[in-house]
């Protein structure tokens, strides 16, 4: 086989770059990954050992955009929330915002306390317990509540429907609050790029008026989402609203519940505020869930299937900055840090500021009232910095370093992690307080671009490793065709078998087992190593027992060592090796499997770290056609061959002639001085028309016409069969009795050729 083309392979490298989509990007297996080892590199430092899974779609037609069931996280990457940024880099910033929250609902969302929200919903009680009600008012609204969820089963269900929304729009702003103030890099950096388009989206309460003057909007979902743009952003967009308006006044009157809940992290505490809000806001439910069911029916009389939560769950979903409602089965992570503190915490003060005027404007009879800001909060509210000077205000709390707030910086590969320590206490503070810094501006992050650069040009590299490997195998199957196996083969069919790209599994278990294995070769290496450089630098060699001359400084010896020569250097002879491993149904039993892929992995790593050209190939048969499986080839493209190693598995058959010449030809072609071809086999052929004595007479043949082309073979015989190997073979037999010593003398054999 020819040798690998670099200046073709750097061809297709910029070619497959320059033609990856934007949805070949976002959905590659290595984006995923790169957000799964983002997630495990940053939550471990905090001792968060939860691995968070990531599949990444391009479904533009549908309207959800990211979930997760605690297990995973789902992104669509091809939502208009993520398409109509332009450039890859805003894109892939607004994805990673994406797994950034939904990373928050893995770590901090009380998903059992959920669940039984839910069961004791069902059975028309509150949970955690009854809500406190600070109004005359809320008494009749419960029981009005109750009423309706009593005339028929659906009632109940929509209810829990729109409990399970509130309680996920307080969700998002605690779980964000935690991810902006736990991880201050890139996901907290790109959260809020995301953040900062979702409050955009928002509409003022004036245009949502607008909308439900049209009949396009509920005064429900209106005041959800007033008080989603509370929660999350701590502001509210007034329009020409005044403060008095009754959808900003069901708000104000619950801002004190809402500021506790966003910071509390107990998941309990959160529910007890959404019964509050099914109480406090009955009135605007009731009439929305009404209106639901009509909508409902209607779609049903006209041929829809759409269940009532379904329909519930489209209006309410089209809200702008929610999100779809997690799903899970566990509880938090355990505390660890500092205390959550809300985001925004100046406009959050200006806000509860503004409810407190409006409350006692209304309660002593003044006119309704424009919202009053002044110049500075009217720049805040469309998102400009309140400050020219943000270091004048102090650095934002946490363990980061630099005045910039310490941005760090991505990397491919993993970093240093803080040890574990047993510790008997933790360190007590005097006179904190806690601190927040309106003037903050969301530092960006200057790498993102190279952080992308990074990934295409590894995502090309796949692309064409694996356009290479696949032209690969089919140049080993013409080859493989225009061999003459000899009228004993004529009419078998011959299949040469590669994985063109090595799947995550693979590479996971060969780094589970490698370890020791490599040890041994590194052991064996150590003990060639310096014979090989003596035997290249050559020298005076003293203290020989016999020779033809004396070492005069040695003749006061009593061991007779007292002969010397002068070694002329050496040239080590140039060596190639191939390994064939039998891989027929009898190599599963006494794990004769397991000691052929340990050797492989130890012989592979030996010669590479010598550098000595190696192929390893497995066979087998499937019917009548000859599977051959190449796990190792002399030429590495993607070097990725240690992992192929790892299928090496038992299968059919044994047709041993064919595979046996397919190898040796390949061995012909090495331009090196000696060529070994290792056998490792259990048995006789025995496959459909080739087995007994005529394909033993085969072999011999093989053997014989191939030692004359220069081949050395070596037999090693670890089955049943010892006899009838070393029968076939001759002088190339090897016995492997104890198969713990398979690799040791597979290896000592390529050893011994190194010296000659």
């Amino acid at each position: 086989m020819a040798r690998v083309n670099h200046k073709r392979v750097k061809q297709l490298l910029n070619e497959k770059r320059s033609r990856i989509t934007d949805r070949q990007f976002f959905t590659s297996r290595i984006l995923a990954g790169h957000f799964e080892d983002m997630a495990m590199a940053q939550t471990r430092r905090y001792k968060y050992n939860r691995r968070i899974h990531v599949a990444i779609s391009w479904s533009p037609k549908s309207g959800e955009v990211a979930c997760t069931n605690n297990l995973s996280v789902l992104i669509n990457a091809g939502h208009r929330l993520v398409t109509q940024n332009r450039g890859r880099e805003n894109r892939y910033e607004i994805v990673c915002g994406l797994f950034a929250h939904e990373l928050g609902h893995c770590l901090y969302t009380d998903f059992l306390a959920g669940q039984t929200y839910n069961n004791y919903l069902s059975r028309e009680k509150w949970y955690p317990e009854p809500p406190v009600y600070k109004l005359p008012k809320d008494t009749v609204s419960e029981r009005a509540l109750w009423e309706y969820v009593r005339l028929e089963p659906r009632n109940n269900e929509m209810l829990r429907y729109v409990a399970h929304h509130i309680s996920n729009v307080i969700e998002d702003a605690y779980i964000e609050n935690r991810i902006l103030a736990q991880f201050r890099g890139t996901l907290g950096n790109c959260l809020e790029a995301l953040r900062e388009q979702q409050y955009e989206s928002i509409p003022t309460v004036t245009e949502l008026i607008e909308k439900e003057d049209d009949g396009n909007c509920h005064i429900f979902e209106s005041i959800l989402q007033i008080m989603l743009s509370y929660v999350k952003f701590g502001e509210i967009k007034y329009g020409d609203a005044p403060l008095s308006d009754e959808r900003i006044q069901v708000v104000f009157k619950l801002i004190h519940d809402l500021d506790a809940a966003i910071v509390n992290p107990s998941g309990k505490e959160r529910l007890k505020v959404v019964n509050l809000i099914l109480v406090r806001c009955w009135d605007y439910i009731e009439d929305f869930l009404e209106i639901s069911k009509k909508r409902q029916e209607e779609a049903k009389a006209s041929g829809s299937t759409e269940s009532l939560a379904e329909t519930i769950a489209q209006i309410l979903q089209a809200m702008a900055g929610s999100s779809v409602s997690g799903e899970g089965s566990s509880t938090p992570i355990p505390e660890v840090g500092a205390v959550c503190v809300a985001a925004g915490a100046g406009k959050r003060a200006q806000t509860a500021a503004q409810a407190e005027k409006s409350e006692s404007e209304g309660s002593s009879g003044s006119e309704e009232s424009e919202p009053q800001t002044d110049p500075e909060s009217e720049r805040s509210s469309a998102g400009i910095s309140q400050t020219e000077n943000p270091a004048e205000e102090g650095a934002i709390p946490g363990d980061m370093e630099g005045a910039s707030g310490g941005k760090q910086a991505v990397s491919a590969e993993e970093d240093g992690r803080i040890p574990y320590q047993q510790t008997d206490r933790v360190s007590e503070g005097s006179g904190g307080a806690t601190k927040h810094n309106d003037a903050y501006e969301r530092e960006r992050y200057d790498h993102a671009a190279e952080d992308i650069e990074r990934l295409l040009d590894k995502m090309a590299e796949k692309a064409a490793c694996e356009q290479l490997e696949n032209e690969r195998t089919r140049e080993l199957n013409d080859v493989a065709q225009s061999i003459s196996y000899g009228d004993v083969h004529a009419g078998v069919d011959i299949c040469v078998n590669r994985i063109s790209t090595v799947d995550e599994e693979l590479v996971e278990q060969y780094n589970a087992i490698s370890g020791p294995l490599l040890d041994i070769s590194r052991q064996l290496q150590k003990s060639l190593l310096q014979q090989l450089k003596d035997k290249q630098r050559g020298g005076k060699q003293t203290g020989l027992m016999m020779g033809r001359r004396l070492d005069a400084h040695a003749l006061c010896r009593n061991d007779g060592k007292v002969f010397y020569k002068n070694a002329l250097p050496n040239e080590i002879p140039q060596m190639s090796v191939g390994l064939l491993l039998d891989e027929s149904g009898s190599m599963c039993s006494c794990d004769r499997c397991t000691y052929a892929r340990s050797s492989a992995i130890i012989l592979y790593d030996f010669c590479k770290a010598l550098h000595i050209p190696v192929t390893v190939y497995g066979h087998s048969t499937s019917g009548s056609s000859v599977e051959l499986y190449s796990y190792a080839e002399f030429e590495s493209i993607d070097n990725d061959d240690k992992y192929r190693l790892m299928d090496i598995a038992a299968r059919g058959s044994n047709r041993d002639g064919a595979a046996l010449r397919f190898v040796a030809e390949q061995l012909v072609k090495r331009p090196e001085e000696v060529k070994i071809l290792i056998l490792v086999s259990d048995g006789q052929p025995a496959a459909p028309g080739y087995y007994g004595s005529a394909a033993e007479e085969d072999l011999r043949g093989i053997k014989q016409e191939y030692r004359r082309k220069g081949v050395l073979f070596i037999a090693a015989a670890i089955g049943e069969d010892k006899q009838n190997i070393e029968r076939i073979y001759g002088d190339s037999f090897m016995d492997i009795t104890d198969l713990n010593q398979l690799p040791v003398k597979l290896t000592a054999a390529v050893k011994r050729h190194m010296r000659v």
